[in-house]
């Protein structure tokens, strides 16, 4: 890419040297706002051919790419949901709303009358993960609710982020390079990630015998899916399911959709602190290194890495050094069966 400098030299050494040509000149005058008009227009041109690669595109911009080139449309986020327990006598509408500390706002999902105390049924105002809050979390009227004076709430749950770019990225390259016909796993495994929640898919063809085909699922945070994803999935594919013809199955296919087990894992490690760190801060980054490789590996390897641990650990801030890790136990690897995702439960620190 060319600067206005660039080409103002350019189109000054085109000029016949019998003309004056020094700054200020008529000539270099009038040269000088076409050479900076053209230096905007390569600038214009490099950045459209950068966008030509799909890798470079982010957003809205790579969403409209995609579903241009194959039809794939960006997974939205999901909405958690949940109950919670008013105090009071009155009556709950569609649409109101209540509130975490945080300032995280549910909405009721239905209209009830309420005398004394009673459970209504909300979701999160906004999709995403940050809707799923633990118990006794939601505590506020954002607006006065008459004859209301307390709210609590079960775990709201079922809440995902929307398909990052990588993973949308990354669903574009699987459907080119592995082409979807008449009931393939690639099939299989395109028709899965179309639903709002997935994360991967594995595929277990003729698993009970001919004409058999078990999915296997996590979500996107590369956990089991939850039984609403699982019932999504097999309601879109299975033919039996929707009535004859009407899934994208082929007809006689007997599916089984299943959430993946979790194969839970303890860390327990002895650190080296680096000064100023306490326990409490390094179990919460290194918990973060941690989860951030077990999400890498989720349906990709069929064991989790000792020494990949290892080195989480060790790339964790506040950490200098370590000593006697174990995972679940044991200082070695943690093989994974087919259907297994790894995922972390707790890690404890000395």
């Amino acid at each position: 890419m060319a600067t206005k400098e660039e080409i103002l030299i350019t189109l000054l050494n085109l000029v016949d040297d019998k003309h004056d040509k020094r700054v200020g000149s008529f000539i270099y005058d009038a040269l000088s706002p076409v050479a900076e008009r053209l230096a905007d227009i390569d600038l214009s041109i490099s950045e459209t051919k950068t966008k030509m690669i799909i890798d470079n595109l982010t957003g809205d911009e790579l969403t409209q790419r995609v579903k241009e080139r194959t039809g794939i449309d960006r997974n939205e986020a999901i909405k958690a949901k949940g109950q919670v327990t008013l105090t009071g006598t009155g009556t709950i509408n569609i649409g109101d709303i209540f509130e975490t500390e945080g300032g995280i706002q549910f909405e009721s999902v239905e209209s009830k009358a309420i005398t004394g105390s009673g459970t209504v049924n909300i979701q999160a105002i906004d999709g995403g993960i940050s809707g799923n809050v633990s118990a006794g979390t939601i505590r506020l009227f954002p607006v006065t609710l008459a004859g209301f004076t307390a709210v609590t709430n079960n775990p709201t749950e079922g809440g995902y982020d929307e398909e990052s770019d990588f993973d949308l990225i990354k669903r574009y390259y699987d459907y080119l390079r592995n082409p979807a016909t008449s009931g393939n796993q690639a099939a299989y495994v395109s028709w899965a990630k179309s639903v709002d929640g997935v994360g991967d898919v594995k595929v277990l063809p003729a698993w009970d015998g001919g004409n058999t085909v078990k999915l296997v699922i996590i979500d996107v945070n590369k956990e089991p899916a939850s039984q609403p994803i699982v019932d999504s999935v097999k309601e879109y594919i299975d033919s039996s399911t929707n009535g004859i013809g009407s899934g994208v199955a082929p007809i006689g296919v007997v599916l089984t959709v299943e959430p993946a087990t979790a194969h839970n894992l303890t860390i327990d490690v002895d650190v080296d602190l680096e000064t100023g760190y306490t326990i409490e801060q390094v179990e919460e980054t290194i918990s973060q290194h941690i989860e951030a490789y077990l999400r890498s590996i989720a349906f990709v390897k069929n064991n989790v890495s000792f020494a990949k641990i290892g080195s989480a650990i060790l790339d964790s801030e506040g950490v200098n050094n370590y000593t006697s890790l174990l995972i679940n136990g044991a200082a070695s690897n943690v093989a994974l069966d087919v259907n297994e995702v790894p995922v972390l439960i707790g890690v404890n620190v000395t």
